[in-house]
């Protein structure tokens, strides 16, 4: 545990290894691929526990969850020149440093967990794609940055991917985050199937909420099928990656479907065999795409 001047608490247990690992495990992605080289899988990681750490503060920490963002943003440009105190921010510096990261990316992460505290409802999908832009977009550009891959045409599509996995995420967590007053699922969309917001706070899904996350299910799945020609694009360890990722969201969003879309009533996680059938499936149109480009 890390304390501010002050004397305030920073992070919890965040600093323990397992329980960073204990997290990843249960994304619903792999983070870091066995498949990835060991430097690789170390970066990702450590990308990955600022990350976590972020959404921790914004969701979880006691106290004036602002200040401990401005904390973490100014913890941030201590990492950059190797003065971090917080063990998950000391392990980012090598991250930084090795792979030239822009910093900007981490900023963005912060900020959509400062944009939690005052914004709790949006009006329309393209609102909430906003917001994902600084949620979850700049994960996948730094990961493209660790690979060393970026390009204009990769980070668009690894953005479409995101924002999907952003929105899987979030029809998984639909109760939790009602419960905390916060709706992922836009307004107006809620208004065109007659979804009230007490129908988020039952113990199983309403047909009005069932419809809505289905429609949301198949949003998710076009933009997740962005994974094969950004796979396409990429040698086969970064393939490998990409394509886990969307298999992941992927087999998430099929057991949103064998629920009925009862996201309220069901734990929609994410099936080994069947994230393995759709990483295969999408790594084979990948490798096909690739060798006829």
């Amino acid at each position: 545990m890390v304390t501010t001047e002050s004397g305030r608490s920073i992070g919890g247990d965040f600093d323990a290894p397992a329980l960073l690992a204990s997290k990843a495990r249960n994304e619903n992605f792999p983070v870091a691929s066995h498949l990835l080289a060991r430097d690789v899988r170390a970066n990702l990681m450590a990308i990955y526990g600022f990350a976590r750490l972020t959404d921790d503060l914004g969701d979880e920490a006691e106290g004036d969850r602002l200040a401990h963002l401005d904390w973490l943003e100014a913890e941030l440009d201590r990492a950059a020149v190797g003065d971090a105190t917080h063990p998950v921010l000391r392990q980012l510096t090598p991250v930084i440093r090795g792979r030239a990261l822009s910093l900007e990316p981490f900023r963005d992460l912060i900020e959509a967990n400062r944009m939690d505290q005052r914004v709790t409802r949006y009006r329309s999908f393209g609102d909430l794609v906003d917001y994902c832009m600084l949620s979850a977009a700049p994960v996948g550009r730094l990961v493209l940055a660790v690979f060393g891959v970026q390009t204009a045409e990769r980070m668009a599509l690894s953005d479409e991917i995101c924002i999907g996995l952003q929105v899987v995420e979030h029809l998984q967590d639909i109760g939790e985050d009602a419960r905390r007053g916060r709706i992922y699922l836009p307004t107006e969309d809620m208004e065109r199937f007659g979804c009230s917001e007490a129908d988020l706070l039952r113990p199983e899904g309403s047909p009005a909420l069932r419809r809505l996350v289905a429609m949301q299910v198949s949003r998710a799945r076009g933009l997740l099928a962005a994974a094969v020609p950004l796979a396409a694009s990429l040698r086969f360890r970064p393939r490998a990656a990409v394509v886990g990722f969307g298999a992941g969201g992927m087999a998430a969003l099929d057991s949103i479907e064998r629920a009925g879309y009862d996201v309220l009533k069901h734990h929609c996680a994410p099936r080994k065999l069947v994230f393995a059938r759709r990483a295969l499936s999408a790594l084979e149109a990948a490798s096909t795409a690739r060798s006829l480009s």
